[in-house]
């Protein structure tokens, strides 16, 4: 019914908005209202959401042969408005991206980074309204191939893989989330894919490096771009076989020009980094009754072609080899113990590790102020491997600077994903009282100073079960963590322990044989 909805929508000249039946009500209102929608296609059971005010046709189709057999007698051109998708943006606050026909066209139309033909069969499992449903559904649809649609309800991988299998699935979009968790546990099911496509964050090398090993035969594409520029602004098609390193994010697919520019609006130079801008026929009209908002995104082509660019608010960087390389986004950059970083940075680095499949960085409120946490999900030979994140740490030691090394880094099954497929960072475990991660054994305080001092340390750092042989630095103390303990010291136990005395003496059992803390911290307590 939802399809046959999408295609009478366009065949009678008007444009969709496909709505999540299971958000608030007042999300519900706020997105009609904001469209100006008063018509809703709705089956008879979701009706009762749909707000007060706005006709409501049923789309249940009791018999299919009962309607008109020719298409009405309209005129579509390229220009015209054929969807519109909402999305929050760094913002939160809803926008109307306008699609016109031509931004279709040109993604599933002819492409050159792809082939799709009558033999194919897709898979359709994105909420339609996310903007990969746009080639899930069209890309069939406009050159003769089958779609099949993932059974509804709640997305579950078991049954993705299995309708993959079923249905014969030929040409298959995932986004990075679900694409890792399909490598990792249904790697077997790919054999009929002839083209698998990722996207929608950071692809993991070595699930990409797995599959085309078990499946050489198949094509891989790992597609970017943002809703504004309909659905990929770029590709990169790998094939058997992949050597691993980062997964580049590809050239300007056809129909499509980017440019990497400066603060300053001027081109970068190889291997600089700068932010992503894109033009062309994928660009949308801009944000529905919007106009401010549009004028502040889709921006005149400094360049003086008379065009439009999109600002995509991404950082990337040119490659010797004219692939584009994506660094993270800009909006993204934190600044912790003074310097300013970018998370992705750290990510693209973790993922470098053959024992890393997805991975993720956030900047972390703490006792000591701001810490860099690192979330990775082990590839499965690496999942038992309790010394992981310590050598992960050693690992990032030996490539980036020492104020890029996260304090901490927590080993997950699997990342907590949106129902679009995305990575949800929100959802991701807070880190009060983390479990310890350094690969020395466990020794438990003896004494009450000992304990004192490993509750001392446990408030600063934010890390249950510190033992007498932890260092302060394995777990992830810094200077200003270390000024911090140093003066709860002096506060709470008139004692005046100097920075180099914690330098050279890190770990508990080391200060605790120090006589002279020993002594005075003794009568503090027992007084």
């Amino acid at each position: 019914e939802l399809i046959v909805a999408l295609l009478a929508v366009l065949k009678a000249g008007g444009a969709y908005l496909a709505l999540d039946p299971e958000a608030p009500a007042t999300r519900l209102t706020d997105l009609l209202d904001g469209a100006g929608t008063t018509v809703v296609l709705s089956t008879m059971e979701l009706a009762r959401r749909v707000p007060g005010g706005h006709i409501v046709l049923p789309v249940d189709l009791t018999d299919p042969d009962d309607g008109p057999t020719q298409p009405p007698a309209v005129q579509v051109g390229p220009d015209n408005l054929a969807y519109v998708s909402y999305t929050s943006g760094s913002t939160g606050e809803p926008k109307g991206v306008s699609v016109p026909h031509r931004a279709v066209a040109r993604l599933v139309s002819a492409p050159d980074w792809a082939t799709f033909g009558p033999d194919d069969v897709f898979l359709q499992a994105a909420p339609v309204a996310f903007d990969a449903a746009t080639l899930e559904i069209w890309a069939p649809l406009c050159n003769g191939g089958r779609l099949a649609l993932l059974p509804a309800g709640q997305l579950d991988i078991e049954q993705v893989a299995e309708t993959i299998r079923a249905e014969g699935v030929s040409v298959l979009w995932l986004t990075a989330g679900l694409f890792n968790q399909v490598i990792d546990g249904h790697l077997d099911q790919l054999g009929g894919v002839r083209h698998l496509i990722a996207g929608g964050d950071v692809v993991s090398p070595d699930a990409v490096t797995r599959l085309l090993a078990a499946h050489p035969h198949l094509v891989f594409s790992n597609g970017y771009g943002p809703t504004e520029n309909t659905t990929f602004t770029t590709c990169a098609t790998i094939r058997a076989p992949y050597q691993g390193g980062p997964v580049p994010i590809g050239r300007a697919i056809s129909g499509t020009r980017v440019a990497v520019l400066d603060p300053d609006l001027r081109p970068v130079p190889i291997g600089v980094a700068g932010e992503l801008y894109a033009g062309g026929a994928g660009l949308a009209r801009g944000y529905l009754g919007r106009p401010g908002a549009t004028a502040q995104r889709f921006l005149p082509d400094p360049a003086g072609s008379g065009e439009r660019l999109y600002r995509t608010g991404d950082l990337v960087r040119w490659r010797a080899d004219g692939m584009l390389e994506f660094l993270g986004r800009a909006d993204r950059q934190v600044k912790v113990n003074g310097y300013r970083i970018e998370p992705a940075e750290i990510e693209s680095a973790l993922l470098a590790n053959a024992n890393v499949r997805a991975a993720a960085v956030l900047a972390a409120e703490s006792a000591g102020g701001k810490r860099l946490v690192g979330y990775v999900v082990p590839v499965e030979a690496a999942l038992d491997d309790g010394g992981l994140p310590s050598e992960l740490r050693s690992w990032l030691r030996e490539r980036l600077p020492g104020y890029l090394v996260p304090a901490r880094i927590v080993a997950l099954e699997e990342f907590p994903l949106t129902p679009n497929g995305k990575l949800d960072r929100a959802a991701l475990p807070e880190l009060n009282r983390a479990p310890r991660n350094v690969p020395n054994d466990y020794i438990a305080p003896n004494t009450h100073l000992e304990r004192l001092l490993c509750d001392l340390w446990g408030d600063a750092l934010g890390i249950a079960d510190i033992g007498t042989d932890d260092d302060f630095f394995e777990l992830g103390g810094h200077s200003l963590i270390a000024a911090e303990l140093l003066a709860r010291l002096q506060q709470e136990f008139g004692i005046e322990l100097s920075a180099r005395t914690l330098y050279l003496s890190p770990t508990v059992g080391e200060l605790a044989e120090l006589t002279e803390l020993d002594s005075a911290l003794v009568k503090q307590t027992s007084e």
